[in-house]
């Protein structure tokens, strides 16, 4: 393996049966993604969730909630009061990711011209190319 490759920990992403690949296969997910980033100010309530994440369906947002809290990036709280109440909220690996999330946040945003401007130059590359 080359050693600008080797991450040091015994792991090998590129590895398909590699634990590290799944890990990377679960943080694949958009909403994975946007669960994280929206929990890193706090706790907040499944609706509350749903609101800010634009687009996500209830199924997806509990089924995403369930891997969070399965891969121990997301706590779940459930207070006895009726109806019953249910809270989450990143746990500290959960922080730990939700940092470095952030920064690809941040990215995206920040060079998100750039990528709609290189979209739309590569369509109308494509639209000459079928002109010619």
């Amino acid at each position: 393996m080359d050693s600008e490759d080797d991450c040091g920990f015994g792991y090998d992403v590129f590895r398909r049966t590699c634990p590290s690949h799944t890990v990377l296969e679960m943080l694949a997910s958009k909403w994975v993604y946007l669960v994280v980033c929206a929990l890193r100010k706090g706790r907040m309530r499944n609706g509350e969730l749903a609101r800010k994440l634009e687009g996500i369906t209830p199924k997806m947002l509990t089924q995403t909630l369930r891997v969070l809290e399965r891969d121990g990036l997301v706590r779940r709280e459930i207070f006895p009061v009726i109806p019953p109440r249910v809270e989450y909220e990143l746990t500290e690996l959960g922080q730990n990711l939700a940092g470095l999330l952030t920064q690809i946040r941040s990215w995206a945003e920040q060079h998100a011209p750039d990528i709609k401007d290189a979209r739309a130059r590569a369509i109308a590359d494509r639209e000459g190319d079928w002109a010619a």
